[in-house]
């Protein structure tokens, strides 16, 4: 609304600026030479300024397609707007981004267009006011039908899906294939195949423990497996302070499995340096995501991984895909520059350009006027999914999650037992259910 007066004034004093000159003795903007008025419309007026404000917090592994593609809005922005759009973005990493931005929101000092992990963020965003609600923008008409619910509140689209997920765990498809390994239905088969990969002298797991934020990926690859088979009512008894993480302590096993088998020095690697890793071969399989795609194919174009859902039990009903939005992008409606914002996130579902966006950054599509064939690791995730072998991202508190990853790095380094790890979570999410009903 502010952009619409400030263009509505600018107009009025163009055409004020015209009429005066004309009633000038020398008919103010005087004729060409051949006779002809000079041009004096809207193209002429200095184009207005604006900054918009960036947050994109685990992002940072993709800053140069980000930043590339802000680059072309800003040239649609001024070609058709007349609008010059200058940006100040932030990319902090995924294990600090989620505390930056809640301080952020909490304290007024508000970036115009934000990154949130819908799964996680939605809910309690909403609870706060800290979402716009984007249902009538032309984005939200071109949604697949299966995105739609991942990025709503209370029936309201209030995000622009990025990344659109099918996870469990990555593998090494040349080494399985030389090996004659097939991804593993049960724990007892998975510990089948760590044995036949020692044989061979391949290590099983890669470990890249120095960001919280990647041993935090079992949480919800475990409950979400047994919540979905065994346990349903767990996050239900969680969110209601009568359940405890000792009614789920079969999800250790898996933990302990991978970690018996990994790579050394853990607390060395990051997630780039595990990525590098795992492209050269120096483990089988990785409990990680398909979206380190783009960090894992920089390093060798022609590696072959696939994606399969990690086995948590003997029971082959609770072995599923993890399906999720995590990565969403949305706006504050506190936002100063909400006509611009608007602009950017309806920009980011481009009918054209946003192919190549979602391309470069290797996600899955999630509009219908994605034309690009998905990657082979997102057709094989799934393929599960079609046979109903996949659950929702399950909804647990984010604080629960940022506590799990520190404390399974504990949990890893022998600082915290099993008993430790549950106490800990069970006080951080009956912490996080009280602050809720604040």
């Amino acid at each position: 609304m502010v952009m619409k007066k400030s263009l509505l004034a600018l107009a009025a004093l163009v055409l004020l600026g015209t009429t005066a000159a004309c009633g000038s003795n020398n008919g103010g903007n005087s004729a060409s030479p051949t006779g002809g008025a000079t041009e004096t419309n809207e193209s002429s007026a200095a184009p207005q300024k604006v900054e918009l404000k960036i947050f994109l917090g685990g992002l940072d592994r993709f800053r140069e397609q980000f930043d590339s593609y802000f680059e072309r809005f800003a040239e649609k922005e001024k070609a058709e707007k007349n609008i010059t759009v200058t940006f100040n973005s932030e990319y902090p990493g995924a294990d600090t981004s989620s505390q930056i931005l809640k301080t952020r929101l909490a304290t007024g000092d508000v970036p115009d267009v934000f990154s949130l992990h819908a799964g996680n963020d939605i809910p309690p965003f909403s609870k706060a006011g800290y979402l716009t609600d984007l249902s009538d923008q032309p984005f939200a008409g071109k949604l697949i039908e299966g995105i739609k619910p991942l990025v709503s509140v209370d029936g309201k689209i209030v995000a622009v899906p990025m990344e659109s997920l099918g996870w469990g765990y990555l593998y090494n498809k040349k080494i399985f294939n030389d090996l004659g390994i097939t991804p593993p239905a049960t724990l007892s088969e998975m510990k089948t195949v760590v044995q036949k990969l020692k044989d061979n002298k391949i290590t099983p797991f890669l470990l890249s423990y120095k960001e919280s934020w990647i041993p935090q990926l079992f949480l919800p690859l475990t409950v979400g497996g047994l919540v979905n088979s065994t346990h349903k009512d767990f996050v239900d008894k969680m969110n209601s302070d009568q359940g405890s993480f000792a009614d789920i302590k079969e999800m250790f096993d898996i933990i302990d499995l991978v970690n018996a088998n990994g790579t050394d020095r853990p607390f060395e690697s990051s997630n780039d340096d595990g990525s590098a890793a795992f492209a050269t071969g120096a483990a089988a399989m990785w409990v990680q995501g398909p979206w380190n795609a783009d960090s894992i194919l920089k390093v060798d174009p022609n590696f072959e991984f696939g994606v399969a859902p990690l086995p948590i039990s003997d029971d082959p009903s609770s072995t599923l895909i993890n399906t999720a939005v995590s990565t969403a992008l949305t706006m504050s409606p506190e936002s100063k520059n909400k006509e611009v914002a608007l602009d950017l996130l309806n920009f980011i579902l481009d009918d054209q350009a946003s192919n190549e966006l979602y391309q470069s950054l290797k996600f899955n599509p999630v509009s219908t006027s994605h034309t690009f064939k998905p990657y082979p690791w997102v057709e094989e995730a799934y393929v599960y999914v079609g046979k109903n072998q996949s659950y929702r991202d399950p909804a647990i508190p984010s604080a629960v999650k940022d506590e799990s990853g520190k404390a399974l790095q504990s949990y890893y380094d022998k600082k915290m037992t099993m008993e430790e790890v549950i106490k800990d979570l069970d006080k951080t999410w009956k912490d996080a259910n009280a602050a809720a009903k604040k």
